[in-house]
């Protein structure tokens, strides 16, 4: 393996390049502050990504006509870059992302990547965001490692070897962390909610955040638990090492954690180290619903902006500005619709921290629509479950209202008879 400085190894860059950008906790920051450096001399470079951790030096000041991030997937660095326009949102289910790099929609000149150090073999692991790093990897023209002993060794879809990079630039910094946030008595009546509907043998779909770590928290008492998932972080530890999560009930990779990215603190990436009860896969396959189908009792856990009385859900924007993306919350949640006692489940709190109802009569203008009335099951709030499965839209709205804040239900009612004359008995 060559090693090289930074700024030696993002020589490879030339205007015009669509490059991608490994993402989560895999952003390889080094390279990008450096390729940031040579901001004065390029144009028009495009930055493919999901979302990244750090500052986001590509979209400083006065670099808007040298790169312009296309992100398949936003996190906060690049909201603003969005809405002011500097930078644009590609909506895309995230098990079809990696076909756009393979079938060539966005064929990729450069891969920037952030990787583990090679073994006796030669092999270097994307070690905790395969995802849609393996299909960029895979595609592009040219490849440069960041090499990080930080980085875990991850078993899985995401060995590399070194003769694929055409340079590499030797690191040593941790990976960006989250810390879990406290869980507060909202979240943890969300979590309750959610774990009665998780029965013993179920396979589990869930993100990072309070209420999913709400839902985990809720679950010690469960058996035989199992993972399949688009990503996990700390709050699966805690059940792995009690033995409620141990996948012996899964029908595909049985006993093991399936996933495509992790991201969380130091443990749960020295967790993930050279571990083979985890299996980091391409996204492709981890977030296909035809794979996802064929476990026993999946429950996708989910969230939303707001939803409104017909069941449809916004996850992805705040009227017409771009808050994240559409994500992998469509293929999980019609792959947990097709499992056999599959629950897809949306959880949030009935309201913002403004106090806003997210049960709404209608979207916001400009909402986008990610998972459709005609996909959504159970939602579940603070207040209970419902499940709209089979409802019409009369039945949708008084349950919805159910689970609503107290302090909103008086003025959805309202709104509901207004539209449909009169609810349900």
């Amino acid at each position: 393996m060559r090693f090289v400085t930074a700024e030696e190894a993002v020589q490879c860059v030339q205007s015009g390049n669509r490059v991608f950008v490994h993402a989560a906790a895999a952003t390889p920051n080094v390279l990008l502050r450096a390729l940031a450096s040579r901001g004065a001399e390029l144009r028009g470079v495009e930055l493919v990504q999901l979302h990244t951790e750090g500052d986001s030096p590509c979209t400083a000041p006065g670099l808007a006509a040298s790169f312009r991030p296309n992100a398949l997937f936003l996190g906060a660095n690049l909201r603003d870059a969005v809405a002011r326009g500097d930078a644009d949102y590609v909506p895309a289910f995230l098990s079809e992302m990696p076909g756009l790099f393979r079938e060539r929609v966005l064929a990729l000149d450069v891969a920037l990547v952030h990787v583990s150090p090679p073994d006796r073999h030669g092999y270097c692991s994307l070690g905790v965001s395969v995802d849609i790093a393996r299909a960029a990897v895979d595609s592009a023209t040219t490849v440069v490692a960041q090499v990080n002993p930080r980085m875990p060794r991850s078993h899985g879809d995401g060995l590399v070897h070194h003769s694929r990079f055409a340079a590499a630039v030797a690191v040593d910094e941790p990976l960006p962390e989250h810390a879990a946030e406290p869980v507060g008595e909202l979240e943890e009546s969300i979590g309750r909610h959610c774990a009665g509907l998780i029965e013993d043998g179920a396979t589990l779909q869930m993100g990072i955040g309070t209420i999913p770590d709400a839902v985990l928290a809720a679950l010690g008492q469960h058996r035989d638990l199992g993972v399949h998932t688009e990503m996990f972080a700390d709050g699966v530890l805690r059940l792995v090492e009690t033995g409620v999560v141990n996948g012996r009930r899964k029908a595909v990779h049985p006993g093991k954690l399936v996933a495509g990215f992790v991201i969380g603190s130091r443990r749960v990436y020295d967790f993930l180290d050279d571990n083979p009860q985890v299996a980091m896969l391409d996204i492709a396959y981890v977030n296909d619903p035809n794979v996802i189908r064929r476990n026993p009792k999946v429950v996708a856990i989910n969230s939303a902006i707001e939803i409104d009385f017909t069941g449809q859900v916004c996850a992805d924007s705040i009227g017409t500005r771009m808050w994240s993306g559409v994500g992998g919350q469509m293929d999980f949640m019609r792959g947990a619709a097709l499992s056999p006692g599959g629950k897809p489940i949306i959880a949030m709190r009935s309201t913002t921290a403004r106090g806003v109802s997210r049960i709404v009569p209608v979207l916001q203008p400009g909402a986008g629509v990610v998972t459709t009335r005609a996909h959504v099951h159970w939602v579940v709030t603070e207040n209970g479950a419902v499940d709209l499965r089979g409802k019409n839209l009369r039945q949708r709205a008084k349950a919805l209202i159910s689970i609503a804040h107290a302090s909103h239900r008086e003025a959805l009612s309202r709104a509901a008879h207004e539209r449909f004359h009169r609810l349900p008995d």
